[in-house]
């Protein structure tokens, strides 16, 4: 059985402001709980990453994963989940 990889666009932008909400900022980025996030020059990307794996999304709420493992992905996402559910 594979797991669903869909994150919805309430839930992206939702981690994405609590990062900025919550955490620390250096230059362009913000950093909360092992994640780092920012964006493109024009606001319309976002960028998500850890050690292992990036995440950006952006127009037409598309998003795109770079990752090597399987398990890279599923612990960023559990970070998101994390990130989410306690700010």
């Amino acid at each position: 059985m594979h797991m669903q990889n869909e994150l919805s666009s309430k839930f992206i932008l939702s981690v994405f402001e609590k990062i900025r909400a919550h955490g620390t900022q250096q230059g362009s980025e913000y950093h909360l709980d092992g994640v780092n996030v920012s964006t493109d020059f024009d606001g319309y990307t976002l960028f998500f990453s850890d050690a292992r794996v990036k995440l950006s999304f952006g127009f037409h709420n598309q998003y795109h994963y770079d990752y090597v493992k399987e398990d890279d992905r599923q612990q960023f996402e559990s970070k998101l989940k994390h990130i989410n559910e306690n700010y």
